[in-house]
């Protein structure tokens, strides 16, 4: 079948999902795009480049920059864990678009995004739909749920083009000083979270000279290669994700590398599954944080930045995981909005709650297992900017989380 032919089967304004983050085949997309009138485009963190006009519909539960301020986004609220759930029930998808590898052996491999789409294609099949592959040599072979058996798909489009990099990034003096306090609380034998950013690869930095930590993880980057190469991280247990992004070097050695484990969102997400993780230690961020302990890491001003994504799946299995914790690490300022990121009261809707300890550039407040002043106390002596202190005790006094000054 040809992907004219594969386009007639659907119906009026289908729903597309397509391999989001760093992943997205841009030239199949593109012929999709001049092929269907109108349909609705499901990705996760959709990039800059994405679709944007008349006839298209902007679905995704975790929103990137290619959807943030579109007119046309549709934005359903979930955590990633329940995506697949979305899928087999209330939003099954008519087609998917997959990156691939070259078919091996009867198979091809989804490469570095694994995450909602084996669900997708699994929906897809199930009502009749149709599954597109754009295969690209320039995509490492990975293993577990990435690979895909080629009955599954009815069109294998070939186009090669160059994968997306991201070089390692600079760590400020700041996410430096975060990153050290995340590592302090990290022992050997660990389990981690590993995401992207300045303050998650200080803090893997922090880490070169623990031993037999294991990764469990949403996504990971050069961080973790970085600890395999100092001898951090035990070889005899697999490195597990659902989609990762990185540096060329990254990508040469996941590929054919039976140490990593690619895994379905349904995996790497469950709160179950990672609560049987020894000393699961799960580090997000947020853009604010209040005296409640509540987070707030989605919205601003209201409207819709990003989404749940995998904090609070993370946050609840870490909590229950033998020895696990679960970290907030922000800056005490927001350097664009200029404003503390330890506020009286969350003025958005909340994105998680009840975590072990909010890290910031001023110190680590502990917060679980004390009651609501003794973590309103800790969290402005600890972690807010010595600016908003006295301000905040105010606050504090007026919610009833202080005694009156």
């Amino acid at each position: 079948m040809d992907l004219a032919t594969a386009l007639r089967r659907l119906p009026e304004n289908p729903r597309v999902v397509v391999s989001g983050n760093h992943a997205t085949p841009w030239h199949t997309l593109r012929l999709l795009d001049a092929g269907l009138p109108a349909y609705r485009l499901w990705a996760l963190n959709g990039q800059a480049g994405l679709p944007d006009r008349d006839g298209v519909t902007l679905e995704t539960s975790f929103v990137g920059p290619g959807q943030r301020r579109s007119p046309r986004l549709s934005y359903v609220p979930s955590r990633l864990s329940l995506v697949p759930t979305l899928f087999a029930g209330v939003m099954p998808p008519d087609a998917v678009l997959l990156h691939t590898t070259p078919p091996r052996g009867g198979k091809v491999s989804l490469g570095t995004e694994v995450n909602v789409l084996p669900a997708a294609v699994e929906a897809v099949r199930a009502r009749g739909g149709v599954v597109i592959a754009q295969v690209n040599r320039h995509l490492p072979w990975t293993f577990g749920d990435a690979e895909l058996d080629t009955s599954l798909v009815d069109v294998l489009l070939e186009a090669d083009e160059p994968l997306v990099h991201a070089g390692v990034p600079a760590v400020d003096e700041d996410s430096a000083r975060i990153g050290a306090l995340v590592a302090q609380r990290v022992g050997d034998g660990a389990t981690l979270q590993a995401g992207i950013g300045a303050v998650p690869d200080a803090t893997m930095r922090g880490l070169v000279g623990r031993r037999g930590l294991r990764i469990w993880t949403e996504m990971f980057s050069d961080s973790v290669l970085a600890l395999e190469r100092a001898g951090a991280l035990d070889t005899t247990v697999p490195i597990t994700a659902s989609f990762l992004f990185g540096s060329e070097e990254l990508l040469d050695w996941v590929d054919g590398n039976e140490r990593i484990a690619m895994a379905r969102t349904e995996t790497t997400n469950d709160p179950g599954r990672i609560a049987r993780n020894p000393a699961m230690v799960s580090v997000n961020t947020a853009l604010q944080v209040d005296l409640f302990g509540q987070a707030n890491a989605s919205r601003i001003r209201a409207r819709i930045h990003s989404g749940f994504g995998g904090q609070t799946d993370f946050i609840v299995g870490a909590l229950h995981s033998p020895g696990g914790q679960a970290v907030i690490a922000l800056r005490s300022w927001h350097p664009k909005a200029d404003v503390s990121t330890i506020v009286p009261l969350v003025d958005e809707p909340v994105t998680s709650f009840q975590m072990s300890a909010v890290v910031t550039e001023q110190g680590v407040a502990e917060v679980f297992g004390h009651d609501q002043r003794e973590q309103a106390r800790r969290l402005i002596e600890h972690a807010a900017h010595p600016s908003v202190r006295e301000e905040l005790r105010e606050e504090a006094v007026e919610l009833g989380l202080a005694a009156p000054l």
